[in-house]
């Protein structure tokens, strides 16, 4: 199923919240990205109902929506257990599916996912969800010794046995694509390019953002060097259009760069499922630059929650300084933009503001991008006139940036460039005086 399915299934958004009123902005977006047709909505605000989740009279209520709607799906954006969807099964009209919050991302992701280290991803992600409720029905029908007790299904003692190996063949499949990714990205700063990723929430403009900081560049003709180059990244207004990675190459004037964006963070996300996805996480915690972009017309509450959250989740493994970029400045007035850089200062020290829409302070985010990014080293060459050391020029000019070159009796050459660089054009250039002398 996808967003564009005509004959999408008609959805009812179900929410529970212990205190406040239940939002189900983000929830009806997650239905409409997973292809459903929101028909529509029951919310409670109650602690949870071990039976039910929602309490008794609501099931019944909700039982009544989804008749007269002829819903086919109920989402809830809740977690469920098996024993409340066993429950609310029986309350509702036969053959309508129950999908809790995570079942319903994982559905998304599956749409998503095209690259194989996506799909082993989302396999595993699927895998790690359903590993508790094998254990809980492996416990209930062993206490019980009646098979299939309360609706879940006839105990295959081998089942959760089997789910562990799946998961254990998963990751050393998942390990084997991670070390092949680290060669490649230690095989591009040997090649000059600083890494730069971009992180965030889904629908923060991302996607949009990278096509404007590699806007006017080719990226086809890189991708012998680098195969997995995309000169596409999708920035169409959904949520998880990126699961995978999307990788372009960007001139910062001084030094060039490759700009990943990878998938878009969520909200009230379990540990297990963002472990899940920790490959291809990989690419922000370990480049040299996380451009952190948040959606300035949010509130302040909701940017401040997304900050911290982003935070707990990139300074668990991140290696890499954070540049928090404030995007959708056209949507807000100056006095609103300056009133949320002050009130998110601990948070965003120093971020900038951009349009990656409408293209405003762009340069502004590029000089920022270059200031952030490691220090480059200064060199300077002195060689004997020689076809190799011209071959040797030209490999510099490739890799690093030229400030200057004499061509005499010998050539000077003076640039800076990442130290890797430096180094090799240094042991290049012995090699060349050795060979002369």
């Amino acid at each position: 199923m996808t967003d564009t399915d005509t004959h999408a299934e008609s959805a009812v958004i179900v929410k529970r919240v212990d205190s406040g009123s239940a939002d189900t902005t983000e929830v009806r977006d997650l239905a409409r990205a997973a292809g459903y047709e929101v028909a529509g909505e029951v919310t409670q605000t109650r602690t949870e109902d071990p039976a039910y989740h929602l309490g008794e009279g609501k099931a019944d209520e909700l039982a009544a929506v989804v008749a007269r709607t002829e819903a086919t799906v109920v989402i809830f954006d809740n977690q469920l257990g098996p024993y409340q969807t066993y429950n609310l099964g029986n309350k509702l009209p036969q053959g309508v599916r129950i999908l809790d919050r995570f079942r319903l991302i994982l559905e998304i992701f599956g749409q998503r996912a095209q690259t194989r280290k996506a799909q082993l991803q989302v396999e595993l992600a699927e895998l790690r969800y359903e590993l508790p409720r094998a254990e809980a029905k492996a416990s209930l029908a062993k206490r019980d010794e009646r098979p299939g007790f309360m609706g879940l299904g006839e105990y295959d003692e081998s089942r959760e046995q089997d789910i562990k190996n799946q998961i254990a063949n998963i990751r050393e499949e998942l390990r084997s694509i991670e070390e092949t990714e680290q060669h490649r990205r230690e095989q591009r700063r040997e090649s000059g390019f600083d890494l730069v990723a971009l992180a965030g929430y889904t629908n923060a403009g991302k996607s949009t953002l990278l096509r404007r900081l590699a806007a006017d560049l080719d990226v086809d003709a890189n991708e012998g060097l680098h195969p997995d180059l995309d000169s596409t990244a999708e920035s169409q207004d959904r949520l998880f259009t990126t699961l995978g990675t999307t990788t372009r190459r960007a001139d910062l004037d001084r030094r060039e760069a490759l700009v990943t964006d990878t998938v878009g963070f969520i909200s009230d996300l379990p540990h297990w499922l963002v472990e899940s996805f920790k490959s291809t996480l990989d690419s922000v915690y370990r480049a040299d630059l996380v451009l952190l972009v948040v959606d300035v017309g949010e509130s302040v509450e909701e940017i401040r929650e997304k900050l911290v959250t982003s935070h707990d989740t990139l300074y668990e493994r991140n290696e890499a300084p954070i540049l928090t970029v404030l995007n959708k400045i056209d949507t807000v007035d100056d006095e609103e933009l300056q009133e949320k850089r002050e009130a998110l200062a601990a948070l965003a020290p120093n971020p900038v503001a951009v349009s990656a829409k409408e293209g405003l302070n762009i340069d502004r985010l590029r000089e920022r991008i270059d200031e952030a990014l490691p220090a480059l080293q200064r060199e300077r060459l002195v060689l004997p006139m020689t076809d190799e050391t011209m071959s040797l020029v030209s490999w510099i000019h490739d890799h690093a940036s030229v400030e200057n070159v004499d061509y005499g009796e010998q050539v000077v050459i003076e640039f800076e460039g990442r130290p890797a660089i430096v180094e090799q054009s240094r042991a290049k250039a012995g090699e060349l005086v050795e060979a002369s002398a």
